[in-house]
């Protein structure tokens, strides 16, 4: 059912959404272009004009609204400094399992130096990350949540994590006298740091990439936009890949999908697909983010379709379950019949969503809690057919 894409010479053109403070023409050193198409600019970038989402504001039962040169580094450095002592984050024992409750998918922009709808500040990006592992929480793959695999101890409860745009305030590489080290102050380098301290997070969390788009959103930036070169993109990608984080489409430059032919939303899909495997080789993509959350006319092509590169002849597919939506709360449990990857909801990281929200599942009883038992499905007393009949996985 997953195909991966064909390998074949890729074409990046311009514009997105995202946010970068630089504006720049995207591209790269191992592509050539084959079409032109129009530039669109950042609807998160305070300094150029362009269209405004209407679309992500929060909406109705999301949190938001209740409240060529060096290569790259065989493992990440960052100089952040780590806290004296690792926070032991146990869960409360008295948390009762139910692994037909609802899971957090948590939608993340920037991650720089203050707070908005599209960008968290970085000292409040880390209490996030603490303020989940001490309630519980810990990351997975949305691949984890398919394919049932949340075999996490009793009384912890997954989480996912989605980076829409593929920023450098995500992930920027510093060029420290030849050697690359990831920048402790984007994205990445915080959560990094963070796992030192706290070995049981794991490198767990979705990218939702652009790869032809303007103003630094072209594979985590290029043409110097905040220090950032062209020919890291591909290097940054595989990194991901390499070390256990999940990749996602989210279109070539941020394409309004809604706007458009069917045949243009299948090539703004598909080139990006492209590009991904170019960098990594083979690699499946499972899932792609719609752009400020808008549907092709044809919603069906946002999870399956295909493109013919008019100059080479080569056609790449694209075949995949989860599209994630823009907001709509917590997602259900892959357990639950009413489970619909294909329309994933999420929640927007604004102001105190995560802690809203965890108090509203936790408190009402719908939090997804494991059992530690991957053989059964923990399910809540209030269902007695299967809590006393054990359903089996």
């Amino acid at each position: 059912m997953y195909r991966s894409v064909l390998v074949s010479i890729i074409v990046l053109a311009s514009a997105c959404k995202g946010g970068a403070n630089a504006a720049s023409a995207a591209n790269s050193n191992n592509t050539a272009p084959d079409t032109t198409v129009a530039a669109h600019t950042s609807d998160t970038e305070a300094t150029v004009a362009g269209p405004t989402s209407t679309t992500e504001s929060p909406v109705p039962g999301s949190a938001a609204n209740s409240a060529g040169g060096a290569s790259a580094p065989a493992g990440p450095t960052n100089g952040a400094a780590a806290s004296n002592s690792t926070i032991s984050g146990a869960p409360n024992p008295n948390r009762v399992p139910n692994e037909m409750g609802r899971i957090m998918v948590l939608e993340y922009h920037l991650i720089t130096d203050h707070n908005s709808a599209y960008a968290r500040e970085r000292g409040q990006f880390r209490k996030d990350l603490e303020l989940l592992y001490n309630r519980g929480y810990r990351p997975v793959n949305m691949s984890d949540v398919l394919d049932k695999k949340l075999n996490q101890p009793r009384g912890l409860s997954p989480v996912v994590f989605v980076f829409d745009d593929a920023s450098p305030e995500q992930f920027r590489y510093i060029d420290n006298n030849g050697k690359l080290e990831i920048d402790p102050t984007s994205g990445l380098g915080i959560w990094l740091d963070f796992k030192k301290t706290h070995p049981d997070w794991g490198n767990k969390a979705v990218y939702c990439l652009l790869s032809g788009a303007s103003a630094g959103h072209n594979f985590f930036g290029d043409r110097g936009v905040q220090g950032q070169k062209s020919n890291w993109r591909f290097q940054k990608v595989k990194w991901l890949a390499d070390n256990g984080f999940e990749l996602c489409d989210h279109t070539l430059w941020h394409a309004q999908l809604s706007k458009y032919p069917d045949a243009f939303v299948q090539e703004q899909i598909a080139r990006n697909a492209l590009a991904i495997d170019s960098a990594v080789p083979g690699y499946k993509i499972r899932s792609m983010a719609l752009p400020q959350g808008l549907w092709p006319k044809n919603r069906a092509l946002a999870s399956k379709g295909s493109w013919t590169n008019p100059k080479t002849g080569k056609t790449v597919s694209y075949d995949w379950p989860v599209v994630f939506e823009v907001a709509g709360g917590p997602m259900r449990s892959p357990y639950d019949p009413a489970f619909s990857p294909g329309s994933t909801p999420r929640i927007q990281v604004i102001g105190n969503a995560i802690e809203a929200m965890i108090n509203k599942l936790e408190g009402n009883g719908n939090a997804y809690i494991s059992d530690g038992n991957p053989s059964v499905v923990a399910r809540p007393a209030a269902a007695p057919t299967a809590a006393t009949t054990g359903a089996k996985r």
